[in-house]
């Protein structure tokens, strides 16, 4: 049963205006969301909450940006993406301690966030452009997306590797994970991290996450595209940073 105490909620409704942030402003935004839920609440059940409150900022993204969508990229992405997801729930039903699996997300993150930035100084290097790459980043995604709702620093990766403008890279990130997400949903009840109880729950959140989308909206319009990929990749190696970490650091609630 979901009821936090006021500083608990106060964390909480951060996360929901960050979500709504990241759907529409700044992509990396939803990673910071996610860990300040993990906070509070175990991992594994932090999963199920957050889920709804990221397809209600998915509309907004979508209805913003739906113009602007890569088809191209997404029609290689989403079938190894959602293969991914099924791969995730399954380590789900079998990884009893929620322990376990936030450093490994994190690390595989890390990992990728290196080798981007390894590429991105090497302008002799052309971005991969076989089947494998956008296989491995969309079953990365798939997995880490049901497995901690994380997929968000690797859909950046693959989109700055991609070097789409902006208004493309939030278009095509948009449709992405509303489709994922809602792909997501049948999975997430079975495990039973989507109740009754966590939808009432984000019933109170909804409102911030809707002002958060709305605010998105007006920020990115003052960020210059090369500070926008700058920080949307800072937020992601920040995140991935604290998933390595998280089985050691502490937690406000039980």
């Amino acid at each position: 049963m979901i009821d936090p105490t006021a500083l608990q909620w106060s964390i909480l409704a951060g996360a929901g205006f960050l979500l709504g942030v990241s759907k529409t402003g700044l992509p990396g935004v939803s990673i910071l969301g996610i860990i300040m839920a993990a906070m509070v609440i175990p991992p594994k059940q932090s999963t199920g909450l957050i889920l709804p409150m990221l397809i209600v900022g998915d509309v907004f993204a979508v209805a913003y940006y739906r113009r602007h969508a890569m088809w191209k990229h997404l029609v290689r992405l989403l079938p190894f993406s959602f293969a991914g997801v099924a791969l995730g729930a399954t380590a789900m039903y079998f990884v009893r301690n929620d322990r376990h699996y936030p450093p490994i997300i994190g690390g595989i993150i890390l990992t990728m966030l290196v080798l981007n930035y390894w590429n991105s100084r090497s302008p002799e290097i052309r971005v991969p452009e076989g089947w494998w790459f956008p296989a491995i980043m969309g079953l990365a995604g798939g997995i880490t997306t049901m497995m901690g709702n994380a997929a968000g620093p690797i859909m950046i990766i693959f989109l700055v590797a991609m070097r789409l403008p902006r208004e493309a890279f939030l278009g095509t990130s948009a449709w992405y994970f509303m489709l994922l997400n809602w792909f997501k949903v049948p999975f997430s009840s079975g495990l039973s991290l989507i109740t009754f109880e966590s939808l009432k729950f984000n019933l109170t959140l909804a409102p911030l996450v809707v002002i958060g989308a709305l605010m998105g909206v007006r920020l990115v319009k003052h960020v210059p595209e090369k500070a926008f990929n700058l920080i949307v990749q800072i937020l992601a190696a920040v995140g991935a940073i604290y998933l390595t970490l998280q089985p050691w650091l502490p937690r406000y609630g039980a």
